[in-house]
């Protein structure tokens, strides 16, 4: 009997599953919704609740235990400073997990979303390279790239005043070590 056996392994050993849920909760605060296994959505879930729940508090303390299950100290940061007080006035599931018809192709496995609360408001979709070039005309795309080019020549000029300046340094000293060898 399994009485007080938690969690599923995963066919993992306890440091690999350790780093991949650091992993993953760091991707899920990172992009707000991953797709993922909905065994390890379900492992996930009290992972990310318990890092939320730190972030609502805000003290120091509850920082230093969510470095601990975190890999990233720029998703750390958001987290406290916008992940947590979205859900300050929320007591609690802050995440859903979401089934998808389809199974991975390969060995069959169950897939499903997992993702924040409100996540989909605020996640902003990257528009496709095609509605991108739609968009913006030709005729609008000349002046940036007139405009880069000429930061590029004028960082260019100005590597080569150095440069220049550099040699004339060099050919000065080289000419008063003739001097000097010649004096001798």
């Amino acid at each position: 009997m399994r009485h007080n056996v938690r969690g599923r392994k995963l066919n993992r050993n306890a440091s690999h599953r350790k780093a991949m849920f650091r992993n993953m909760v760091t991707d899920l605060f990172r992009h707000g919704r991953i797709k993922t296994t909905t065994a390890k959505a379900k492992e996930l879930r009290p992972i990310a609740e318990r890092l939320i729940t730190y972030a609502k508090h805000g003290d120091l303390n509850s920082r230093r235990m969510a470095a601990r299950k975190m890999s990233d100290p720029a998703i750390l940061q958001l987290l406290f400073s916008e992940i947590g007080p979205r859900f300050a006035d929320r007591q609690g599931g802050y995440t859903r997990i979401l089934k998808l018809d389809a199974v991975r192709r390969g060995d069959n496995a169950e897939m499903s979303f997992i993702e924040l609360i409100g996540a989909d408001e605020e996640v902003v979709a990257k528009p496709k390279k095609v509605a991108a070039a739609e968009e913006a005309p030709v005729a609008e795309e000349a002046p940036v790239a007139e405009e880069a080019a000429e930061e590029v020549s004028e960082e260019t000029t100005d590597e080569v005043v150095e440069e220049e300046a550099a040699e004339e340094a060099a050919e000065e000293t080289a000419e008063e070590d003739e001097e000097k060898t010649d004096k001798e």
